[in-house]
């Protein structure tokens, strides 16, 4: 981590490092494809003990980065998750060593679509193969182990980022002491699934997008726009956009035209425009398609799954996430009891939907804090 200054608030300035798997090790998908010049962007706060017992991985959603806290250089609006992670925080690194990387398929500094296939020399656009949410989580375990760590004390994610900490759970166990999934699920059902599929026609349908070949060209923005507005109606929740917007409208009374009329409207264009200025295209037809081909049972039942986990688990699922509705959050929690493993389930009253889990901060503070000191105790008892 860089760390040029730090205020009572939180972290200060911090600075992005990376990650690039020795030549010598080769990294191949799930597809069976070899990932060659494996690379990921992440950022560490705090310090990691002389024990190791201290670790924690963040896991971003869809639309998250490496970023998840504190202040890159020049700019005005800290990480996706600053309000939780800092000096006294949620993940309060005064105590813990947290770690957030950007997926495998993303487009903030890992290895992406929009990243430089060094046999050409060119962006990889669709050339760059399929991921999946096991892939990311296979990535991030190779910075994990280069880091020197042999055991985290949690993995914690909401959205997407809640897929892969199911995910390390189930794939490397032994490595995961604790698993906070936050508003997510153990596999996409069909409206989930057809929510992205309405996205990625979006951007697909956009001339710009050239087959995924705009890099040195006119990128699909008014496509991705779209995307991302359909999939922001999906974050919030019918109360909250009413008691937000309404019907108000941005001007004294009805135009009779096809312009922006009424204040969700607008919410709607300056939330996809701000986005299309920051991610790419193509990152968000592969993580929606690694998203949707997450089952994190494939061919078993539910509870078969998790049998022979020992991963202590902290469950959190909001009220109004229509999105990620909470009985999937309590699938989870029942195979997982049904095995005997410890987990606790914890339903928070909200009225913002899916979005809940970047802005309910001091229930979910409440529970993560509790959860952590707990389990740190338990982990240095074991070493």
């Amino acid at each position: 981590m860089v760390e040029k200054k730090k205020d009572k608030a939180g972290l200060g300035e911090v600075g992005t490092k990376y990650f690039n798997l020795p030549d010598d090790k080769k990294f191949v998908l799930e597809s069976g494809i070899e990932l060659k010049g494996l690379k990921l962007a992440y950022e560490a706060y705090g310090e990691l003990n002389s024990k190791k017992t201290n670790a924690v991985l963040v896991c971003h959603a869809l639309s998250g980065d490496a970023h998840a806290a504190g202040y890159h250089p020049g700019e005005k609006k800290p990480g996706w998750w600053d309000e939780m992670i800092g000096p006294g925080k949620a993940f309060d690194t005064d105590k813990y060593y947290v770690i957030c990387s950007n997926v495998v398929g993303g487009c903030k500094g890992s290895s992406g679509p929009n990243s430089i296939d060094p046999s050409t020399g060119k962006p990889y656009g669709l050339s760059f193969p399929i991921v999946s949410i096991k892939d990311m989580v296979d990535a991030q375990k190779e910075l994990v182990e280069h880091l020197g760590i042999e055991k985290l004390l949690a993995v914690c994610g909401g959205s997407m980022g809640g897929l892969q900490a199911l995910q390390w759970a189930v794939s490397y166990p032994e490595m995961t002491f604790s698993c906070m999934p936050i508003a997510t699920t153990y596999k996409h059902s069909a409206q989930q699934i057809a929510f992205d599929e309405v996205g990625r026609q979006a951007i697909m349908s956009d001339p710009a997008w050239n087959g995924g070949d705009y890099y040195e060209k006119e990128h699909p923005s008014a496509g991705l726009a779209v995307a991302r507005m359909i999939g922001h109606i999906t974050y919030m929740s019918n109360d909250s956009m009413e008691k937000k917007f309404g019907r108000m409208l941005k001007k004294e009374k009805l135009g009779y035209e096809f312009s922006t009329e009424f204040e969700i409207e607008g919410y709607l264009r300056y939330r996809s425009d701000s986005f299309v200025k920051r991610f790419d295209a193509n990152s968000y037809l592969y993580l929606t398609k690694a998203m949707d081909y997450f089952d994190i049972q494939k061919n078993n039942s539910l509870q078969q799954t998790f049998k022979g986990v020992k991963t202590r688990f902290l469950i959190i699922a909001f009220s109004s996430d229509w999105l990620y509705p909470p009985f999937q959050s309590k699938e989870i929690s029942k195979a997982l009891k049904m095995n005997g493993i410890n987990v606790t389930y914890c339903e928070i009253s909200s009225e913002y939907g899916h979005d809940a889990f970047l802005l309910e901060f001091e229930e979910e503070t409440k529970l993560v804090k509790h959860f952590l000191e707990n389990t740190k105790k338990k982990l240095e008892k074991e070493i």
